[in-house]
């Protein structure tokens, strides 16, 4: 992938501000549900999306801008090899379907430690460490059979998949291709272990660690186990009141703005969120926000000689 901040359109220096702004308004133009029949598009919406995903994470930027990462969030390696000198490193393709190419493994988890002693044992017998415990040649008793080492895999997972728990499809090494079904409760970072599902070895199989990585969604934010919305409205809707459509993990719905209702109003929609690891689930929390039509002229105009004898700042003292 590109240089993340290139594929913003963002200076190194950014805020995360502007970092978000960036973001939302690249997905809103290059969203697949808007460009359906535009390819290209729907590539630019995923490295768009994987540059956020990178840049708002602060130490994955923090590490990113120091070098000590590329810009897939993988390693930056010394002898340029994926997962290790020599190493091997599979992976996702970063679709829905939560499938994996060569690209996305993160090798082949952390290697046995080299014990030494036995080299010594090998050449003279007891090594130094067994000087008091026999002497010169005795011997020592042969180490149990090792277990094979553990593969390490990174999934990445659409928000809406995370937030209702849909079942993700993963490609192990081996070639075998199981679903997974994600934890309640699921975070970026959840690791999922399992058994038997690693590289053999003389004492048994290890095992897989799948760490979950949510990708993040063009209009939905996380918070906690609750999901956020900002909502535009318009100023006929505000004023008067109205029903509108509203986008969830769980598809749309309908939802009732009062008449009189202001930006920055909160609206509750129960069980819309993320699920609990206590049980159920979180709420969206949708805050609206006015839009003010484009061509005020026919506004001002049915306001002329009206104006508002309010003073909006008297609760902040001037």
């Amino acid at each position: 992938m590109a240089d993340p901040y290139a594929t913003l359109g963002v200076q190194r220096g950014a805020s995360e501000k502007d970092i978000k702004s960036a973001y939302r308004t690249l997905a809103k133009e290059l969203h697949p549900d808007r460009n359906k029949d535009n390819p290209e598009a729907a590539a630019r919406f995923s490295e768009v999306t994987k540059a956020y995903d990178l840049l708002s994470d602060k130490d994955k930027r923090a590490r990113f801008d120091r070098g000590e990462i590329d810009s897939d969030g993988n390693p930056a390696m010394p002898f340029g090899g994926a997962g290790g000198f020599g190493g091997f490193r599979p992976g996702t393709d970063g679709g829905r379907s939560g499938g994996f190419s060569a690209s996305d493994f993160d090798g082949f988890g952390a290697g046995e430690e080299t014990d030494l002693s036995d080299l010594f044992e090998g050449l003279f017998g007891r090594g130094p460490r067994g000087a008091g415990q026999g002497g010169f040649g005795s011997r020592r008793r042969a180490p149990p059979p090792q277990r094979g080492a553990n593969v390490s895999y990174r999934l990445k997972v659409p928000f809406v998949d995370a937030a209702t728990l849909r079942p993700q499809r993963i490609a192990l090494a081996e070639g075998v291709t199981i679903d997974l079904k994600l934890p309640a409760g699921v975070e970026d970072g959840t690791q999922m272990r399992l058994k038997g599902k690693g590289q053999p070895g003389p004492g048994g199989t290890g095992d897989a660690l799948v760490t979950v990585q949510i990708e993040p969604h063009p209009f939905l934010t996380r918070q906690g186990d609750d999901v956020r919305l900002d909502l535009p409205v318009t100023l006929d809707e505000a004023v008067r009141g109205a029903k509108v459509k509203v986008p969830t993990v769980d598809g749309p719905v309908m939802l009732t703005v009062a008449a009189g209702s202001e930006s920055g109003k909160v609206l509750r929609l129960k069980g819309k969120g993320f699920s609990k690891k206590s049980g159920g689930r979180g709420d969206q929390l949708v805050t609206l926000e006015i839009e003010l039509p484009r061509d005020l002229s026919e506004l001002a105009r049915r306001l002329e000689g009206w104006s508002d004898d309010t003073n909006p700042r008297n609760r902040l003292g001037v």
